[in-house]
C-alpha cells in the first residue's frame, strides 16, 4: 500500500471504522456460510455459485486490508489549528462562478472521503488544487481539461 498520512475528519473516520467492523463480521460470516452452502451442492470444480461466493470473500478481505492500511495511517482533522482565513484541507468554501453568477459550496476533504454529489471535493482534483491557499475575496483561476474556471472565493467555514 502507499505511504504517508490520510487526514480524515472525525465522521470520516468512524464511517470508515464501521465498514470495516461490518466486513470482519457480519460479511466474512455471510461468505462463509455460502461457500460452505455451494460446497455442499457437491463438485466445487464446476460450482458457479462456488467461484462466485470466494470471489465475493476475496474482494471482502482485500477491502479489510485496504481499510486497516488507510485507517493506520490516518491523522483526524482538528480545525482548531488550522488556519480560519485560508482554503486548506477541511474547509468549506462558498463560491461564485463568475462566468454564470452561480454559487455554491465545495468542502475539501481527502480522496477517501470526496464525494461530488455531497460538495465533498478531493483536495487533490484539479479545482481542489487550485483552491489551496487562497483567500476569502480572491478570484481564483482553475485549469481544467475542459477549459478555464473563474472563481471568486466568498466565504470560509471551518
Amino acid at each position: 500500500m502507499s505511504l504517508g498520512d490520510i487526514y480524515l475528519t472525525r465522521e470520516g473516520f468512524e464511517k470508515l471504522q464501521a465498514e470495516l467492523e461490518y466486513l470482519k463480521t457480519v460479511r466474512r460470516r455471510q461468505l462463509a456460510k455460502a461457500i460452505g452452502e455451494a460446497r455442499s451442492h457437491g463438485d466445487i470444480s464446476e460450482n458457479a455459485e462456488y467461484d462466485v461466493a470466494k470471489d465475493a470473500q476475496g474482494y471482502n478481505e482485500k477491502r479489510i486490508i485496504e481499510l486497516e492500511d488507510k485507517l493506520s495511517r490516518a491523522q483526524i482533522l482538528d480545525n482548531k489549528n488550522i488556519p480560519k482565513d485560508e482554503v486548506l484541507i477541511g474547509a468549506t468554501v462558498t463560491l461564485k462562478d463568475l462566468d454564470t453568477d452561480e454559487e455554491f459550496q465545495y468542502t475539501l476533504l481527502s480522496e477517501v472521503e470526496a464525494d461530488y454529489s455531497q460538495g465533498k471535493i478531493s483536495v487533490s482534483s484539479p479545482v481542489g488544487k487550485g483552491l489551496l491557499g487562497h483567500k476569502e475575496n480572491e478570484v481564483v483561476e482553475i485549469d481544467i481539461p475542459a477549459g478555464v474556471l473563474k472563481y471568486k472565493i466568498l466565504k470560509i467555514e471551518r
